[in-house]
Protein backbone atom coordinates (compact mmCIF):
# COMPACT_ATOMS: atom_id res chain seq x y z
CA UNK A 1 0.00 0.00 0.00
CA UNK A 2 0.70 3.36 -0.65
CA UNK A 3 1.33 5.66 2.44
CA UNK A 4 -2.30 7.38 3.09
CA UNK A 5 -0.96 10.81 3.17
CA UNK A 6 2.40 12.42 3.11
CA UNK A 7 2.22 16.14 5.17
CA UNK A 8 0.01 17.68 7.35
CA UNK A 9 -3.09 15.76 8.69
CA UNK A 10 -5.29 17.30 11.30
CA UNK A 11 -6.71 16.28 14.21
CA UNK A 12 -9.48 18.13 14.26
CA UNK A 13 -11.35 19.53 16.97
CA UNK A 14 -15.68 18.67 17.88
CA UNK A 15 -17.58 21.78 18.62
CA UNK A 16 -19.86 21.85 20.96
CA UNK A 17 -23.00 24.33 21.39
CA UNK A 18 -24.45 24.07 25.17
CA UNK A 19 -23.08 20.51 24.57
CA UNK A 20 -24.25 19.03 21.99
CA UNK A 21 -21.98 18.33 18.95
CA UNK A 22 -22.31 21.71 16.53
CA UNK A 23 -22.04 19.51 13.15
CA UNK A 24 -22.65 23.13 11.56
CA UNK A 25 -19.56 24.38 12.65
CA UNK A 26 -18.20 21.16 12.58
CA UNK A 27 -18.42 21.43 8.66
CA UNK A 28 -17.58 24.99 8.44
CA UNK A 29 -13.91 24.05 10.14
CA UNK A 30 -13.44 21.28 7.81
CA UNK A 31 -13.88 23.42 4.61
CA UNK A 32 -11.15 25.96 5.95
CA UNK A 33 -8.71 23.20 6.47
CA UNK A 34 -9.39 21.82 3.05
CA UNK A 35 -9.11 25.20 1.26
CA UNK A 36 -5.86 25.55 3.35
CA UNK A 37 -4.12 22.79 1.68
CA UNK A 38 -4.70 19.95 4.53
CA UNK A 39 -3.49 16.10 3.57
CA UNK A 40 -5.76 14.58 5.62
CA UNK A 41 -8.86 14.53 8.67
CA UNK A 42 -8.26 12.49 11.32
CA UNK A 43 -11.93 12.64 13.53
CA UNK A 44 -12.79 11.22 17.20
CA UNK A 45 -9.48 11.30 18.01
CA UNK A 46 -7.76 12.75 21.24
CA UNK A 47 -7.81 16.15 20.05
CA UNK A 48 -11.67 15.45 19.41
CA UNK A 49 -12.21 14.60 22.63
CA UNK A 50 -13.20 11.13 21.02
CA UNK A 51 -13.79 9.49 24.64
CA UNK A 52 -16.40 11.71 25.26
CA UNK A 53 -18.54 11.63 22.09
CA UNK A 54 -21.24 8.97 21.81
CA UNK A 55 -21.33 6.06 19.05
CA UNK A 56 -23.98 8.44 16.86
CA UNK A 57 -22.03 11.22 17.52
CA UNK A 58 -18.74 9.73 16.46
CA UNK A 59 -21.17 7.97 13.32
CA UNK A 60 -22.40 11.85 12.01
CA UNK A 61 -18.86 13.44 12.42
CA UNK A 62 -17.44 11.02 10.17
CA UNK A 63 -19.90 11.01 7.90
CA UNK A 64 -20.22 15.30 8.12
CA UNK A 65 -15.98 14.47 7.40
CA UNK A 66 -16.73 12.27 3.99
CA UNK A 67 -18.77 14.90 2.83
CA UNK A 68 -16.73 17.60 2.98
CA UNK A 69 -13.68 15.27 1.77
CA UNK A 70 -15.87 14.65 -1.45
CA UNK A 71 -12.73 11.87 -1.86
CA UNK A 72 -10.07 14.52 -2.31
CA UNK A 73 -8.86 14.78 1.25
CA UNK A 74 -8.33 10.94 3.00
CA UNK A 75 -10.21 10.30 5.97
CA UNK A 76 -8.95 8.84 8.71
CA UNK A 77 -11.35 7.42 11.74
CA UNK A 78 -9.97 7.70 15.42
CA UNK A 79 -11.43 3.89 16.49
CA UNK A 80 -9.09 2.56 18.81
CA UNK A 81 -9.26 2.09 22.52
CA UNK A 82 -8.58 -0.18 25.71
CA UNK A 83 -11.03 -2.65 24.83
CA UNK A 84 -10.27 -4.42 21.33
CA UNK A 85 -14.18 -6.24 21.01
CA UNK A 86 -15.10 -2.54 20.79
CA UNK A 87 -12.55 -1.02 19.04
CA UNK A 88 -12.76 -3.48 16.26
CA UNK A 89 -16.53 -2.99 16.09
CA UNK A 90 -16.01 0.68 15.54
CA UNK A 91 -13.29 -0.05 12.81
CA UNK A 92 -15.75 -1.89 11.01
CA UNK A 93 -18.62 0.44 11.57
CA UNK A 94 -16.10 3.26 10.12
CA UNK A 95 -15.11 1.38 7.03
CA UNK A 96 -18.62 0.70 5.98
CA UNK A 97 -19.30 4.23 6.04
CA UNK A 98 -16.53 4.51 3.63
CA UNK A 99 -13.29 6.06 6.01
CA UNK A 100 -10.00 5.84 4.15
CA UNK A 101 -8.07 4.40 6.78
CA UNK A 102 -8.07 3.92 10.79
CA UNK A 103 -5.98 5.36 13.65
CA UNK A 104 -5.43 2.64 16.66
CA UNK A 105 -3.96 3.74 20.00
CA UNK A 106 -2.57 1.71 22.58
CA UNK A 107 -4.76 0.43 25.00
CA UNK A 108 -4.78 2.74 28.21
CA UNK A 109 -5.16 1.90 31.71
CA UNK A 110 -5.22 -1.69 31.79
CA UNK A 111 -2.69 -1.24 29.34
CA UNK A 112 -1.03 -4.86 28.19
CA UNK A 113 2.57 -6.26 27.02
CA UNK A 114 4.55 -6.45 24.12
CA UNK A 115 3.05 -9.82 23.42
CA UNK A 116 -0.37 -7.95 24.27
CA UNK A 117 -0.53 -5.12 21.95
CA UNK A 118 0.81 -7.98 18.91
CA UNK A 119 -2.55 -9.71 19.42
CA UNK A 120 -4.41 -6.40 20.05
CA UNK A 121 -3.55 -4.46 16.85
CA UNK A 122 -3.20 -7.68 14.69
CA UNK A 123 -7.23 -8.34 15.91
CA UNK A 124 -8.22 -5.08 14.71
CA UNK A 125 -6.15 -5.25 11.27
CA UNK A 126 -7.22 -8.41 10.60
CA UNK A 127 -10.93 -7.48 10.73
CA UNK A 128 -11.01 -4.96 8.05
CA UNK A 129 -9.84 -4.08 4.96
CA UNK A 130 -8.27 -0.63 4.77
CA UNK A 131 -5.00 0.99 6.51
CA UNK A 132 -4.25 1.19 10.23
CA UNK A 133 -2.25 4.09 11.51
CA UNK A 134 -0.88 3.10 14.92
CA UNK A 135 -0.78 5.62 17.49
CA UNK A 136 1.89 5.52 20.00
CA UNK A 137 1.28 8.43 22.88
CA UNK A 138 2.93 7.07 26.25
CA UNK A 139 1.96 9.85 27.96
CA UNK A 140 -1.30 9.05 27.97
CA UNK A 141 -1.43 5.45 28.04
CA UNK A 142 1.75 4.54 29.94
CA UNK A 143 3.26 2.50 27.50
CA UNK A 144 4.84 2.31 23.93
CA UNK A 145 5.51 0.01 21.10
CA UNK A 146 9.08 -1.27 21.37
CA UNK A 147 10.50 -1.42 17.50
CA UNK A 148 10.42 -5.07 17.23
CA UNK A 149 7.11 -5.39 18.24
CA UNK A 150 6.69 -2.81 15.41
CA UNK A 151 9.20 -4.61 12.99
CA UNK A 152 6.52 -7.53 13.43
CA UNK A 153 3.25 -5.48 13.46
CA UNK A 154 4.46 -3.60 9.96
CA UNK A 155 4.29 -7.24 8.18
CA UNK A 156 0.49 -7.02 8.48
CA UNK A 157 -0.82 -5.71 4.84
CA UNK A 158 -3.11 -3.43 6.71
CA UNK A 159 -0.62 -2.04 9.48
CA UNK A 160 0.76 0.70 7.01
CA UNK A 161 2.13 3.78 9.47
CA UNK A 162 2.46 5.19 12.63
CA UNK A 163 1.36 8.04 14.88
CA UNK A 164 5.10 8.45 17.03
CA UNK A 165 4.09 10.97 20.16
CA UNK A 166 6.41 9.27 22.17
CA UNK A 167 8.68 12.91 21.70
CA UNK A 168 11.64 10.75 21.48
CA UNK A 169 13.78 11.06 18.34
CA UNK A 170 16.08 8.44 19.22
CA UNK A 171 13.26 6.03 19.28
CA UNK A 172 12.39 7.17 16.16
CA UNK A 173 15.45 6.08 14.70
CA UNK A 174 15.41 2.37 16.69
CA UNK A 175 11.27 2.35 14.75
CA UNK A 176 12.72 3.70 11.46
CA UNK A 177 15.56 0.80 11.61
CA UNK A 178 13.02 -1.81 11.70
CA UNK A 179 11.07 -1.16 8.81
CA UNK A 180 11.01 -0.43 5.94
CA UNK A 181 10.31 2.77 3.52
CA UNK A 182 6.52 2.12 2.60
CA UNK A 183 5.62 2.39 6.36
CA UNK A 184 5.28 5.79 7.11
CA UNK A 185 5.73 7.87 10.15
CA UNK A 186 3.68 10.77 11.07
CA UNK A 187 4.86 13.06 14.39
CA UNK A 188 2.08 13.55 17.00
CA UNK A 189 4.21 16.33 18.47
CA UNK A 190 3.59 19.87 17.06
CA UNK A 191 6.53 20.86 18.43
CA UNK A 192 9.43 18.14 17.08
CA UNK A 193 7.80 18.80 13.74
CA UNK A 194 11.07 20.13 12.01
CA UNK A 195 13.72 17.50 13.10
CA UNK A 196 10.62 14.66 12.68
CA UNK A 197 10.36 15.86 8.98
CA UNK A 198 14.44 16.20 9.06
CA UNK A 199 14.78 12.22 9.58
CA UNK A 200 12.63 11.10 7.11
CA UNK A 201 9.38 11.15 8.73
CA UNK A 202 6.47 11.42 6.35
CA UNK A 203 3.98 13.76 8.38
CA UNK A 204 3.19 15.39 10.92
CA UNK A 205 -1.04 14.40 12.58
CA UNK A 206 -0.92 17.97 14.33
CA UNK A 207 -3.20 19.65 16.58
CA UNK A 208 -2.17 23.48 15.50
CA UNK A 209 -2.66 22.70 12.30
CA UNK A 210 -6.96 23.03 13.46
CA UNK A 211 -5.82 26.93 13.03
CA UNK A 212 -2.23 26.82 11.03
CA UNK A 213 -2.72 23.86 8.52
CA UNK A 214 -1.34 25.84 5.12
CA UNK A 215 1.82 27.20 7.49
CA UNK A 216 2.56 23.68 8.33
CA UNK A 217 2.28 22.18 5.28
CA UNK A 218 4.23 25.01 3.76
CA UNK A 219 6.94 24.09 6.53
CA UNK A 220 6.78 20.11 5.43
CA UNK A 221 7.46 21.18 1.88
CA UNK A 222 10.03 23.54 2.56
CA UNK A 223 12.01 20.92 4.63
CA UNK A 224 13.18 19.09 1.17
CA UNK A 225 13.68 22.46 -0.65
CA UNK A 226 14.65 25.29 1.14
CA UNK A 227 15.58 23.80 4.69
CA UNK A 228 16.88 27.64 5.88
CA UNK A 229 12.84 28.94 4.80
CA UNK A 230 12.09 26.17 6.76
CA UNK A 231 13.65 26.74 10.20
CA UNK A 232 12.54 30.18 10.12
CA UNK A 233 8.85 29.31 9.56
CA UNK A 234 9.68 26.88 12.62
CA UNK A 235 10.79 29.52 14.91
CA UNK A 236 7.92 31.69 13.38
CA UNK A 237 5.48 28.88 15.00
CA UNK A 238 7.12 28.00 18.22
CA UNK A 239 5.65 30.97 20.83
CA UNK A 240 2.40 29.39 19.58
CA UNK A 241 3.40 26.17 20.82
CA UNK A 242 4.61 26.96 24.01
CA UNK A 243 1.61 28.84 24.63
CA UNK A 244 -0.86 26.04 23.36
CA UNK A 245 1.06 23.35 25.93
CA UNK A 246 -0.36 25.77 29.02
CA UNK A 247 -2.89 22.88 29.70
CA UNK A 248 -3.94 19.35 28.24
CA UNK A 249 -4.77 19.12 24.75
CA UNK A 250 -7.49 19.94 23.06
CA UNK A 251 -8.39 22.80 25.83
CA UNK A 252 -5.51 25.71 24.51
CA UNK A 253 -6.31 24.80 20.45
CA UNK A 254 -10.17 25.27 21.14
CA UNK A 255 -9.89 29.04 21.95
CA UNK A 256 -8.44 29.93 18.54
CA UNK A 257 -10.79 27.46 16.79
CA UNK A 258 -13.62 29.47 18.42
CA UNK A 259 -11.87 32.72 17.65
CA UNK A 260 -11.73 31.80 14.12
CA UNK A 261 -15.50 31.22 13.77
CA UNK A 262 -15.77 27.28 14.68
CA UNK A 263 -17.88 27.06 17.50
CA UNK A 264 -18.19 28.17 20.91
CA UNK A 265 -15.26 27.86 23.13
CA UNK A 266 -16.44 24.36 24.59
CA UNK A 267 -15.28 21.18 26.25
CA UNK A 268 -16.68 18.39 27.92
CA UNK A 269 -16.09 17.35 30.96
CA UNK A 270 -13.77 16.37 32.79
CA UNK A 271 -11.96 18.96 30.98
CA UNK A 272 -13.02 22.24 31.45
CA UNK A 273 -12.17 25.59 29.81
CA UNK A 274 -9.09 28.44 30.37
CA UNK A 275 -9.22 31.14 32.74
CA UNK A 276 -10.06 34.28 30.38
CA UNK A 277 -6.34 35.39 31.13
CA UNK A 278 -5.29 32.21 29.34
CA UNK A 279 -7.66 32.78 26.35
CA UNK A 280 -6.44 36.09 25.81
CA UNK A 281 -2.98 35.16 25.96
CA UNK A 282 -3.35 32.39 23.39
CA UNK A 283 -5.31 34.84 20.83
CA UNK A 284 -2.47 37.33 21.40
CA UNK A 285 0.33 35.02 20.49
CA UNK A 286 -2.10 33.66 17.39
CA UNK A 287 -2.49 37.41 16.17
CA UNK A 288 1.16 38.27 16.45
CA UNK A 289 1.99 35.43 14.62
CA UNK A 290 -0.48 35.97 11.71
CA UNK A 291 0.75 39.49 11.57
CA UNK A 292 4.56 38.33 11.07
CA UNK A 293 3.67 36.16 8.55
CA UNK A 294 2.04 38.76 6.33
Amino acid sequence: MTHLFSGIGAAVTTPFSEGDVDYKNFRKHLAFLKENHIQSFIVNGTTGEGSTLTSEEKTELLKVSLEVSDGQVPVIAGTGSNNTKMSIQASQEAEELGVDGLLVITPYYNKTSQRGLLAHFTAIADAVNIPVILYDVPARTGMTIEPETLRVLAEHPNIVGLKDATGDLTHLSRLQSVVNNSFAFYSGNDDLALPFFSQGGHGLISVAANVLPKEYQEMFESVKTNLDKANLLYKDLFPLLEVLSIDVNPIPVKVLTSFLGFGDYEVRLPLVTLEEVDQIAIIETYRHLIERRN
